[in-house]
């Protein structure tokens, strides 16, 4: 059943803008299952760091839903990873989409519940911002449709609303943080000391100093001014989405910011008409296929419904927003929906890393020890290596590790960590880029802090060092095994 008076719904220049958002958003959630799948049990399983039963055993209510409240294993686990990279693959070949409107609202919701599940149980090891905007993202472009209608417009006003929060409330983050933000100052040291540097981090870094203010006020218009005009129709709505995906891929070519910035660019690419893609690449034709139909009245009323249930949740959000108390990537409700969003409100000025190095040596205090460091995927530590680009998968331990020197010197994760590495547990070694021991415990390992800055053009010409690091202190004395004799190999 079609109405006329429905067709204020239909948003039939935004075609391209749901091809993307949906396709977008299911690769992403790819990405985000198979580092899971991955990570997930060395990290949380039944012998990880944070160990997801202990969790249970530990608490009587969860923060949000999750199919592991009834009972968690790591076989459950990786059930549920793989039957999420299979969803979402299938969104991304186009399968569900050539349905009716539920199919693909199906599929999308049932990813929103096996990576709400993860979310909920994943701890510290998931504490991040982009964590809840996937859950969001996923809930919201649930509701855009199939190709047999055109895409909602309700919901394309509420990935608009996503962008917003997103932009605007990183945006007041920065500008009621540090003063580096206000002066103009902190580029000069982000590409630096931001947690995982990528290949092009350093030559960011070198560039001069009118260069980085030049980025910070860049990134002022576009996080607190430009968002606004997301919501003009048009051109001037397509415009805006454009500076915002602009901001987002050289933050994406200077960092590795796990699909932050990436999921970014694909829900700011749900703002940008038809009209606007044709203008930019006139190759594409003017019939992209749509059906010439309305959105059916039920379809109409379920699209309805969920806008406004966004619009009641939006409350807290807003005057989260307003607030100069401005909670930074917080939910306000147990299904991650409608999350306050934000990033960096402070820049730190030094990197200081953590380097864990172990020993063979049965006396580690002599002077001939030789102590072997573990190198990690993405953190810095050989001072000679390349940042490698690995967003937007992410590298959790790698992200925790940026942590611990900022106030979190000790946590129980990292404790167990270092009983894993002195077991020579392979799959905690796999989460490294190399074990020095090959599969061999170590007698002792230790936890050193270094600082590490760029070395600049003279320097790397020199010596051929991307870093130079200096040691400050010794974190952690050379320690063993409880129960191993002092020394001993297992």
């Amino acid at each position: 059943m079609e109405l006329d008076w429905l067709g204020w719904l239909d948003a039939r220049d935004y075609l391209i803008a749901r091809e993307i958002l949906q396709r977008g958003v299911a690769a992403l959630a790819v990405v985000a299952f198979w580092s899971t799948l991955n990570q997930f049990r060395p990290l949380l399983g039944e012998r990880g760091l944070l160990p997801v039963p202990e969790l249970l055993r530990r608490v009587s209510r969860l923060r949000g839903p999750s199919v592991f409240r009834w009972g968690y294993t790591d076989r459950r686990l990786v059930a549920v990873a793989t039957a999420g990279i299979m969803l979402g693959a299938s969104v991304v070949a186009g399968l569900p989409q050539l349905g009716p409107p539920w199919v693909p609202m199906l599929v999308f919701l049932t990813l929103w519940v096996l990576y709400l599940s993860i979310v909920v149980v994943g701890q510290t090891f998931y504490g991040f911002g982009w964590e809840m905007l996937l859950c969001e993202a996923l809930f919201t472009v649930a509701f855009l449709g199939s190709l047999d209608q055109p895409p909602p417009l309700v919901i394309l006003a509420a990935v608009w609303w996503l962008v917003f929060r997103l932009e605007f409330g990183a945006g007041m983050i920065k500008i009621r943080g540090g003063p580096e933000w206000r002066d103009l100052t902190a580029l000069m040291y982000h590409h630096e000391t931001q947690p995982m540097p990528g290949p092009l981090s350093r030559q960011a870094h070198l560039l001069p100093p009118w260069f980085h203010r030049l980025e910070v006020v860049g990134n002022h218009v576009a996080q607190l001014g430009v968002p606004f005009l997301l919501f003009v129709p048009g051109p001037v709505g397509s415009t805006a989405a454009g500076v915002i995906i602009l901001t987002q891929l050289w933050l994406i070519l200077t960092g590795n910011f796990a699909w932050l910035n990436w999921i970014t660019v694909v829900l700011a690419a749900g703002a940008v008409s038809d009209s606007a893609w044709r203008w930019l690449i006139p190759a594409i034709p003017a019939d992209l296929g749509a059906a010439s139909s309305s959105i059916p009245l039920w379809w109409a009323i379920i699209v309805l419904g969920i806008g406004l249930l966004l619009l009641v949740l939006s409350r807290r959000p807003l005057q989260n927003l307003l607030s100069r108390r401005q909670l930074m990537n917080a939910s306000f409700n147990r299904f991650m929906l409608v999350n306050a969003y934000g990033a960096f409100g402070t820049v730190t000025k030094r990197r200081v890393e953590y380097v864990i190095a172990g020993t063979l040596a049965a006396d580690p205090e002599a002077a001939d020890t030789e102590w072997r460091e573990y190198a990690f995927k993405g953190k810095p530590g050989d001072v000679r290596r390349l940042p490698r680009q690995w967003a937007p998968y992410h590298l959790r331990l790698d992200w925790l590790m940026w942590f611990l020197p900022l106030g979190r010197r000790w946590e129980p994760w990292f404790e167990r960590l270092l009983e894993r590495l002195l077991e020579a547990d392979a799959p905690t070694l796999r989460l490294l880029a190399s074990d020095p021991f090959d599969g061999v415990p170590p007698s002792w390992v230790r936890v050193l802090a270094y600082h590490y800055r760029f070395a600049t053009r003279a320097e790397f010409r020199q010596t051929g060092r991307r870093w130079v690091r200096t040691l400050e202190e010794e974190i952690v004395r050379p320690a063993t095994l409880r129960g191993r004799a002092p020394g001993a190999p297992r």
